[in-house]
């Protein structure tokens, strides 16, 4: 909410940052998204983390970060961000020399260089895979969007989804009494198997329902329901 996302870029982040260790890094996130200045110690690193205000969020970036400024192949670089997760020093002290040297090669401090590495060793051993938080973020965006618009109609898919476990069903008809969209009752007359997305006309309130469905009676088959 404080994010205020405007682009999907924000929703691939946050999906990111909302863990255990980059937590701590959301306000910055924040706080720059709306106009905070920031800067990075070279060009590249500018380029590659702009859309990212700076931040490194994901193994792609560190491990762009690795291969642009030291010279690290891309395959070696993934390599390097298990090691720094798993603390494998000898592979982190090695790495660590050969991604010096290339930083040194254009133009770099070797203290500017460490520096540059400091901040690697902090943000890799949490950066997320970005293509797996974008298809998260596509689908918590369709669904979000899918509940917003078609409340009755989502709610009904997501309770036959689930229809099989008894709490889960309990937990969404209770989210469906917060959204104000009533689950009426199993009705030997009008309950389908699934639940069942309906709507009144004007002279019953005109609002859409979710009439319960028979398969998720417990006890209750889906054949006998279909035989009924």
């Amino acid at each position: 909410m404080k994010m205020r996302p405007d682009r999907i870029e924000d929703l691939i982040a946050a999906n990111a940052l909302y863990r255990p260790g980059p937590m701590i890094l959301i306000p910055d996130y924040i706080d720059r998204k709306h106009g905070a200045k920031w800067t990075c110690p070279h060009p590249i690193m500018t380029e590659v983390l702009q859309e990212t205000y700076g931040i490194m969020c994901y193994q792609e970036q560190v491990m762009r970060i690795c291969n642009r400024m030291g010279d690290i192949p891309l395959r070696e670089a993934y390599a390097l961000i298990k090691a720094i997760s798993k603390k494998k020093l000898s592979i982190i002290a090695k790495e660590k020399q050969r991604f010096l040297a290339g930083c040194v090669d254009k133009g770099l401090k070797k203290s500017e260089a460490e520096q540059i590495f400091e901040l690697i060793e902090r943000f890799a051993g949490y950066g997320f895979n970005k293509s797996h938080s974008t298809r998260y973020a596509f689908v918590a965006y369709q669904t979000a969007y899918m509940k917003a618009h078609w409340p009755v109609e989502f709610m009904a898919a997501l309770l036959t989804y689930e229809m099989g476990d008894t709490e889960k069903v309990v937990e969404y008809i209770g989210e469906c009494r917060e959204m104000g969209v009533e689950v009426m009752a199993p009705d030997i007359n009008e309950s389908d198997v699934d639940f069942t997305p309906l709507y009144r006309d004007a002279s019953e309130g005109g609002k859409g329902v979710i009439r319960f469905g028979l398969a998720a009676v417990k006890g209750v088959g889906e054949k006998a329901v279909e035989q009924m």
